[in-house]
């Protein structure tokens, strides 16, 4: 097997299961602990996966987002019900910010069911199954496409956001600590609060899990957002803070108004 293949490889395996063992991938692939090694040396330097002691993962740390498959296998039905609660917020003929996360990525649905829109989003998936959807104007977000948030970023998407003004936006968060908004990576932060400065109305999209949590870079404060969107899986206690903090919650749960 070439290497480039091999890595990409290893790469699907962490995807799908999370983490290996060194042993275990050495013996999948049929090569030396030496050899995977070097392969796991150089998927950490591009940013693809963490080392750990005797192996590697893809799992989210403070520092380190997770690989966009593994992130899609996460809370599954919830940011789904999640995304159906925040489209209530959608009415036909709007144009509608989308960023890259999994959370927001399950509004695809949703957003047939409310055309005529306008569709602006980086989201590699959404621009994929809405191309050519009767109904929908895509607006697709050039720039350095990422093969790890299956998105586009940079300079190049950050000065098309610049010119476009959209009615409404949905932004996804990976951690939430009090009122602030963290994210792990740079670029993907730049994007979001492009996106959140380029919209009249900014709907947070989030599972409970993200809540008490931290990340490298601050994103933003909770109080952009018109109104925060998560499951009634959030603790009572944070919820009331939160509410205590003149913020607005949605739970996916509830009817619309």
């Amino acid at each position: 097997m070439k290497r480039e293949h091999r890595r990409r490889d290893i790469i699907d395996l962490l995807a799908e299961g999370g983490s290996a063992s060194l042993d275990m991938l050495a013996h999948h692939f049929a090569v030396s602990k030496m050899t995977i090694h070097r392969d796991l040396d150089e998927l950490e330097a591009e940013g693809l996966l963490r080392r750990t002691r005797g192996g590697a993962t893809i799992e989210a740390s403070t520092q380190f987002e997770s690989d966009f498959r593994h992130r899609t296998q996460m809370a599954v039905d919830e940011k789904r019900a999640v995304a159906r609660r925040g489209a209530d917020f959608i009415e036909p003929g709007m144009s509608v910010m989308v960023d890259d996360g999994s959370t927001s990525q399950t509004i695809l649905p949703f957003l047939v069911e409310k055309r005529p829109l306008t569709v602006i989003t980086n989201n590699m998936a959404l621009i994929t199954e809405l191309a050519g959807e009767a109904g929908i104007n895509l607006i697709a977000l050039g720039g350095t496409f990422s093969r790890k948030f299956n998105g586009f970023f940079g300079a190049v998407t950050e000065n098309a956001l610049a010119s476009l003004r959209a009615d409404i936006s949905f932004i996804s968060s990976s951690a939430i600590q009090g009122r602030t908004a963290f994210h792990q990576d740079q670029e993907a932060l730049e994007v979001k609060r492009r996106m959140i400065a380029s919209s009249a109305r900014r709907y947070l999209l989030v599972d409970h899990g993200k809540f008490g949590r931290t990340a490298l870079h601050l994103l933003t404060d909770l109080k952009v957002f018109d109104g925060i969107v998560t499951s009634s899986a959030l603790s009572a206690e944070t919820a009331a803070s939160l509410r205590q903090d003149g913020l607005t919650l949605h739970f996916a749960e509830d009817l619309p108004a």
